[in-house]
């Protein structure tokens, strides 16, 4: 058994890491703290895990951490950091959620999120923990750094075009909708229920701290610089990511086959048949994205859809995954559920 630790137990990242590791065979939860609600049973915060998990949130400082084979930092920006070199030094595996070892330009990091890093070292040595890119790379990894949600969602949408070199990778862009889950567990004014209910809003336009890691990961697979032009939008939904990905043709070639290529031994990525449109609801739940080509009218535009769930394969069952890739286990395992419908 896999002796796990998660430091953030008690955002929706949080909540549902554990109901993912509490449904895995192969893992055993040793520590999940919280400084704000140490002493407090997790089952007592969250009903839904009554019967499953029965330890209790722990002070950082008072945990057994150190005990664990890996641990999971479902954390606000800029904790990680300043935590995970103790862990590695005492042989622990660290998994990051949110963004600290994510961007390899240090100075741009700092840049986006507005904070000096407390382990450059650490930043060339985490792996990116996209499985689809990065697989052979994450299974001796000591590090992981876990992909945002939006990033996910697109670069799988991409990456199959920009490996073959047939569009034209100056002129890419990304529109992508998440649902209010995505904003975090906390209260907010633009995220209450009677302002996000009933409407639909871009925001981030001139600049969202995902645009960097998409076009970081993007380039890497396109061998040189890409132009992205990257708008993000708040839906009056809890879950689900719907990214509608544009690409001008600049080669001729089967477009759906290449996709269905590209993503035929992927147990996550489930290309659709031609005309088809991925919905969120179809993935809500699941760790799975659901992609579809299209060619409106013959023209020399690509329109890729893409969908995901945000706080599963946008985020903690895309750690799962990572986790299960890093300790040789079935790479599915505890993330063999069925999307929820309705």
């Amino acid at each position: 058994m896999i002796k796990v630790g998660v430091v953030g137990g008690t955002g929706y990242t949080g909540v549902e890491l554990l109901r993912l590791l509490a449904q895995h065979s192969g893992v055993e939860l040793k520590a999940i703290t919280s400084r704000g609600e140490a002493g407090t049973a997790v089952a007592d915060m969250f009903p839904s895990l009554r019967g499953r998990v029965g330890l209790q949130f722990t002070d950082p400082a008072k945990s057994s951490l150190s005990d664990c084979d890996v641990v999971f930092f479902a954390t606000p920006n800029g904790i990680a950091m300043q935590q995970a070199v103790s862990l590695l030094a005492a042989g622990v595996r660290v998994i990051d959620l949110a963004a600290d070892f994510r961007i390899q330009d240090v100075a741009e990091w700092e840049k986006w999120y507005g904070m000096s890093h407390a382990s450059p070292a650490l930043v060339a040595e985490a792996v990116y923990g996209l499985p689809e890119m990065n697989r052979d790379k994450i299974r001796n990894a000591r590090l992981v750094a876990n992909p945002g949600c939006y990033p996910t969602a697109t670069q799988l949408g991409f990456i199959p075009l920009l490996k073959a070199g047939c569009v034209d990778a100056s002129t890419l862009i990304a529109d992508a909708k998440s649902g209010v889950s995505g904003a975090g567990r906390k209260a907010e004014t633009h995220i209450l229920f009677s302002e996000a209910g009933d409407n639909f809003k871009a925001y981030g336009v001139a600049g969202h701290r995902h645009l960097p890691e998409i076009r970081q990961g993007l380039s890497l697979v396109a061998g040189g610089p890409v132009g992205l032009t990257f708008v993000p939008h708040l839906t009056p939904m809890i879950r689900g990511i719907h990214a509608t990905l544009y690409a001008r043709v600049t080669k001729e070639i089967d477009f759906q086959a290449l996709f269905e290529r590209a993503y035929r031994d992927e147990p996550f990525v489930d290309v659709l048949p031609p005309g088809t449109h991925p919905e969120t609801r179809s993935v809500r739940a699941s760790n799975v994205c659901r992609i579809a080509v299209h060619r409106p009218q013959g023209g020399d535009t690509l329109v890729i859809l893409s969908v995901i769930d945000n706080l599963v394969k946008g985020a903690a069952g895309q750690a799962v995954q990572n986790m299960n890739i890093m300790f040789g286990l079935d790479e599915c395992a505890g993330l063999s559920q069925l999307p929820v419908l309705p």
